[in-house]
């Protein structure tokens, strides 16, 4: 009776069904490649935007920059723009400061940038954008009425690359001098805030 109860517990575990096998399901995965800025490359840039100078009120401002990438995260830049200063509230009470109720302004400077929060913005399942905010600072020179300021800037800014070629930039500086324009040596803080196109090579 033993021996034929082996056999029958035998062929009972051979048939037990074992466990069931588990479905991997099936992920689409995206095939997407996010632009991005090569260490060395040189950057080309054109913007426009208000220029707030103390004391003066605000004006349009444009320029041009020019860049390059020591690595991904650093980067040193040259800027040249242009506006305008008017002291026509001043005249209107009688006290003109400029010999013209406008003149022109130039500014230029050499600046270090550095990138703080690089990430990737998605748009749809095939594209995606690089973004980095970064901080920028530099000293230049800043002329109107015939008196050149030594100029310190510090600033914040938005790059947006659509492609490794182009990318859209919104940036705020602040361009600090000191000047004695009106009588009294100050130092003045003049904001412009920014919107640009740059493009690499």
């Amino acid at each position: 009776m033993t021996f034929m109860a082996v056999p029958a517990l035998a062929q009972a575990q051979t048939e037990t069904p074992g466990p069931e096998q588990v479905v991997k399901p099936e992920l689409e995965r995206r095939n997407v490649r996010a632009p991005k800025i090569d260490v060395d490359d040189f950057e080309v840039a054109v913007f426009a935007g208000v220029l707030s100078v103390e004391d003066f009120g605000a004006n349009s401002l444009y320029g041009v920059r020019l860049g390059y990438h020591v690595t991904e995260d650093l980067f040193l830049e040259g800027t040249y723009a242009m506006s305008t200063v008017s002291d026509a509230a001043y005249r209107r009470i009688g006290a003109a400061i400029f010999t013209e109720p406008e003149v022109d302004l130039r500014t230029y400077d050499l600046s270090v940038g550095v990138n703080l929060f690089p990430g990737e913005i998605f748009v749809g399942k095939s594209w995606a954008t690089t973004s980095a905010v970064y901080l920028i600072g530099g000293i230049g020179n800043t002329s109107f009425a015939n008196i050149g300021h030594t100029t310190f800037n510090f600033g914040l800014g938005l790059r947006t690359l659509f492609a490794d070629w182009v990318a859209m930039r919104i940036e705020m500086r602040d361009r600090m001098f000191q000047s004695d324009i009106l009588y009294k040596s100050e130092l003045k803080h003049n904001f412009e805030f920014t919107l640009g196109a740059s493009f690499y090579f």
